[in-house]
C-alpha cells in the first residue's frame, strides 16, 4: 500500500480533466502537487481553485517538446528535489481517418501520447533508481487492446505507452528495484476531449476514472482497465475468435467501430 501523504507527486497535462481531478485528489491525501501543462490560463485556474487544499505548484510544459521537457524536469528537481509518484497523463487525439491526417498531426499524436512518457520518466528514473523507491503511472487507453475507425494514430501511440508501460515494470522487478509501475487503460472519459462520441458502452464519469487512477496507485496494481472487464473481454476475443467474427462482434454487436462517427473533440 503506498500512502500519498507529504509525497511530492507530478502529474502532467495535471490542470484540466482527470489530470485536474487527480490533482485535487493527491492534494486531499496531504501530498505534495506539481503539474505540467500546456495551457496557462487552464494552470491559473487550477491554482486558484485548489491552492487552498494543499501545497501546489506548476510549470508550463509542452511535452511535445523535449527540450521543454528537460528544462522543466531540471527546474522542478531543484526547486522540489527528487518527485516520488510521476503521472503521465498528458494526450491529445484527431479523430480522423488516417489518410485525412497531415505529417504534423501524426507527429504531434506520437510526441505526446507515447514519446513524452517515455522522456519524462527518462527524465526522473535515475533518481528513483538511486533512492530504490518510487511509482511511475502511465495512463494508456483502452485503445491500447482494441483498433478502432478514426483512431489510428492514437491507437498506435496508445499501445506504445502500453507495452512500454509493463516493459518498464519487468525490467524495475528483475533489476530488484522497489519502484512501481502502474498501467491504467480506460475507455472513453467524458471530459471533453472525446465529444461527440456515442457509444454503447457506458462512457466513463472523470471523477469516477479518477479515483480509480489515485486508488490503483495507492494499491500498487499492475494493469487496470476501466471498466474492468475490457482487458479479459478483448484479449479473450482475439483468441478464440477469427478476425472476421471478431470485427462482426466487436462493430456490429458491441458498436465500437462507430463511437467515432460523430467525433468532435474538445474546442
Amino acid at each position: 500500500m503506498t500512502k500519498l501523504k507529504n509525497k511530492t507527486i507530478l502529474i502532467t497535462g495535471g490542470a484540466s480533466g482527470v489530470g485536474k481531478i487527480m490533482s485535487r485528489l493527491s492534494l486531499e491525501r496531504d501530498a505534495n502537487v506539481i503539474i505540467w501543462d500546456i495551457n496557462t490560463q487552464n494552470i491559473e485556474n487550477t491554482l486558484k481553485e485548489l491552492s487552498d487544499l494543499g501545497n501546489i505548484s506548476s510549470y508550463v510544459v509542452d511535452v511535445s517538446n523535449l527540450v521543454q521537457i528537460q528544462e522543466a524536469a531540471k527546474k522542478t528537481k531543484d526547486e522540489h528535489g527528487n518527485i516520488d509518484i510521476l503521472i503521465n497523463n498528458a494526450g491529445i487525439v484527431v479523430g480522423k481517418y488516417f489518410h485525412e491526417h497531415t505529417a504534423e498531426e501524426i507527429e504531434k499524436t506520437m510526441m505526446i501520447n507515447a514519446n513524452a512518457p517515455m522522456h519524462v520518466t527518462s527524465s526522473f528514473l535515475s533518481e528513483m533508481i538511486d533512492q530504490n523507491s518510487g511509482h511511475i503511472c502511465n495512463i494508456a487507453s483502452s485503445a491500447s487492446l482494441l483498433a478502432n475507425p478514426k483512431m489510428s494514430v492514437y491507437a498506435a501511440s496508445k499501445w506504445s505507452v502500453f507495452s512500454w508501460s509493463d516493459s518498464l515494470r519487468l525490467e524495475m522487478k528483475q533489476l530488484n528495484k522497489n519502484i512501481k509501475v502502474t498501467t491504467i487503460l480506460p475507455y472513453y472519459i467524458n471530459t471533453g476531449m472525446f465529444d461527440g462520441v456515442k457509444s454503447r458502452i457506458p462512457i466513463l464519469d472523470a471523477e469516477k476514472t479518477a479515483l480509480t487512477i489515485i486508488k490503483s496507485i495507492e494499491k500498487n496494481k499492475k494493469i487496470i482497465t476501466i471498466p474492468w472487464w475490457i482487458y479479459r473481454f478483448t484479449r479473450f476475443g482475439q483468441t478464440v475468435m477469427s478476425v472476421n467474427f471478431f470485427d462482426w462482434f466487436a462493430g456490429k454487436v458491441m458498436g465500437i467501430y462507430k463511437t467515432m462517427g460523430d467525433f468532435k473533440g474538445r474546442k
